[in-house]
């Protein structure tokens, strides 16, 4: 009989999928009992015959400290005096088929260094945060109207001692954070930090949620990270995988002898293109569970948002399946209704606890009002990764440049939805790896035009409505692919190539921070205005960036053929005096010079659905912004 009002109330909540900070009750939990320090223990398995708490304080004998079960749906209780921070433990469990397992704490803090799988006592009262500042800033900030360069990272690879060796989180945080603040990114996202077995799945396949992974420190040690973040004015934003679990056996999987995090149904919980269960979205205790996670990370760690992984897969019962694999929802559908429902539950407390976060969601699918509030039948994000431009944009720029013209609507095509969602533009670590080749090596003709390729598709990319994300080691031309087990291959920035393009990434970032039409109305119709999207022959877009204010238009000419074009018209909206402000053909880019020196005086000649027209040099591969800084004669004239 539970005897706390409070405790009785936290129960009942966890129960019927409502508890938002359910990593208070259950876990292990330092504590003073009738003067006596010790640690409680509180684990949920409502299938178990017995629950003990095991580790070398007891030799490892579920005898010496067995749990409590204190209601009938299944929560077991310890307090075991003595105990502290740094304890290593694990749940003994007898199923109801007379079987002994060990599992490691589903809401354990910290967890040991694998090949170990035991859990910690770890107290996450202790850390003093110094980001005040930048916590007041960011209730004030309106993401939408402000410019996001995302830089996608994995720490392990970004730099080791040694393959499998990792630094710290609080090493990382005095090389990559300096690094990621010169080169004018305002956000960091890290590849799952949650515990996982197996390096090389980087996270994505977990077993402790609740630990941030102990290959790079404890949870201090990563809170220091986020708080040097804050202080260098950096958001971090962490990949979360609420979608499927790994089954190694001292996991989630089959917990206390039965389906209990997973679905019962092995058509529902089988992952079969990756070996993983998925998440029994019904079950109100695995509500309470994962939502509780996302509150956890984003309160405790102070993030500033989470990437959630895999959307698709959870919408779809059919995904990755064949024929025969899965079955259809009530309706007929290939729908997972609980799925839907589960992730507008979970975005709908998430902002009600912390609103002025990111969830961006990783949906690869058409389904409707993502990023849209739930209120008007939306997912509830409030970000999407746009795959649809990604997968196109590679496609194109993967060709050679005599052949683009035939897939002209590949660059065009993405503007007919760009504003029916809130998008984020990736490259992530998924387009790098397995054979898919590096972004610079996806580039095609020779050493120089690989080059000015991958410039002409950085501008372009930023040119783009859309937040902006880039996987590490594209920021300064990494020929090889993402090499997950050792570092990046920083020796290139000896070369005058890749420094070139490290200086000329740094460059495009301060213009974009610097232009408020590259972001200011990114989600709007009226920040994008095609100037001329039908000249296929030539392989040649232009167009307008707006933002609220008028005189801060921006014209973008993008040419993706290696020809030069001299005095090309241009149709302009208004008439003045226009400066090429940024030409990823400059020289000092590694480019070949073709650039506007002087100011180019517009003509009041209609051209393109414009009332004037300027004439430019159009550069080779190359991508060249101009922004009216006078108005002309006639124009002072009609004042």
């Amino acid at each position: 009989m539970v005897q706390d009002t409070t405790l009785e109330h936290d129960i009942y909540l966890f129960h019927e999928g409502n508890l938002r900070y359910s990593h208070r009750l259950l876990g292990a939990h330092p504590e003073t009992r009738n003067g006596e320090k010790g640690v409680r223990f509180a684990v949920w398995a409502p299938n178990a015959v017995q629950v003990s708490v095991v580790g070398m304080f007891n030799d490892w004998d579920g005898r010496e400290n067995p749990m409590e079960k204190i209601n009938d749906n299944g929560i077991w209780i310890a307090f075991i005096p003595g105990l502290e921070k740094g304890t290593i433990y694990k749940y003994e469990i007898l199923t109801t088929h007379g079987h002994l397992q060990l599992k490691a704490d589903p809401y354990a803090i910290s967890s040991e260094l694998r090949p170990d799988t035991a859990s910690v006592v770890y107290p996450l009262e202790n850390y003093s945060w110094g980001d005040e500042e930048w916590m007041k800033q960011r209730k004030a900030k309106n993401p939408y109207e402000s410019p996001m360069s995302i830089y996608e990272l994995h720490l392990g690879s970004w730099k080791n001692i040694e393959p499998e060796v990792f630094y710290n989180y609080r090493d990382y945080a005095d090389t990559v954070i300096p690094y990621v603040k010169e080169l004018g990114y305002t956000h960091i996202e890290l590849l799952p930090l949650t515990e996982h077995p197996f390096d090389r799945s980087w996270g994505y396949q977990a077993t402790g949620y609740y630990s941030v992974t102990s290959r790079y420190g404890t949870p201090d040690d990563f809170k220091y990270f986020v708080d040097q973040c804050h202080k260098y004015g950096i958001g971090v934003i962490l990949d979360w995988v609420p979608g499927h679990f790994c089954k190694d056996a001292h996991g989630l999987r089959r917990f206390d002898g039965e389906a209990l995090y997973e679905y019962a149904n092995p058509s529902k919980a089988e992952k079969t293109q990756w070996g993983t269960l998925t998440f029994d979205f019904a079950r109100n205790e695995v509500q309470s569970f994962l939502i509780s996670n996302a509150i956890y990370w984003l309160k405790e760690y102070h993030l500033d948002g989470l990437r959630v992984d895999a959307v698709a897969s959870m919408l779809y019962l059919d995904f990755g399946k064949e024929d025969g694999e899965w079955e259809l929802n009530e309706y007929g559908g290939r729908e997972n209704l609980e799925a839907v429902s589960f992730i507008k539950k979970m975005n709908e407390a998430i902002f009600e606890e912390t609103p002025d976060v990111l969830m961006m969601a990783e949906e690869s699918t058409s389904w409707p009002l993502v990023s849209a509030p739930t209120y008007i039948g939306g997912l509830g994000f409030n970000y999407k990764w746009n795959m649809g431009w990604m997968n196109d944009m590679l496609k194109y720029m993967e060709m050679d440049p005599i052949h683009r013209k035939y897939h002209h609507n590949l660059i065009t095509f993405s503007l007919f939805y760009a504003f029916s969602e809130n998008f984020v533009l990736p490259i992530s670590h998924d387009e790098v790896v397995h054979g898919k080749k590096s972004l610079l090596n996806k580039m095609p003709g020779d050493y120089w035009q690989k080059f000015a390729n991958l410039r002409a598709f950085l501008a372009y990319m930023y040119a783009h409505p859309g937040k902006k994300l880039m996987f590490m080691g594209g920021e300064f031309g990494q020929f090889d692919e993402w090499k997950d087990l050792e570092d990046l291959d920083w020796e290139l920035l000896d070369y005058d190539s890749h420094a070139s393009i490290l200086d000329y990434t740094k460059q495009l970032h301060q213009l974009y921070q610097d232009m408020p039409a590259l972001w200011e109305l990114d989600h709007k119709e009226e920040g994008f205005m095609w100037i001329d999207a039908n000249n296929y022959e030539q392989s040649i877009i232009s167009f307008a960036r707006n933002s609220r204010t008028s005189n801060d238009q921006l014209v973008v000419v993008c040419n993706f053929t290696p020809e030069v074009y001299h005095d090309y018209r241009i149709g302009v909206p208004k008439h003045g005096s226009y400066k090429e402000i940024f030409s990823s053909d400059a020289e000092h880019f590694g480019g070949s010079g073709q650039t506007n020196g002087l100011p180019l005086e517009s003509v009041p000649s209609p051209w393109q659905g414009q009332d004037q027209h300027i004439t430019m040099t159009i550069p080779p591969l190359g991508v060249s912004f101009l922004k009216r800084t006078s108005v002309s004669k006639e124009e002072n004239h009609e004042k």
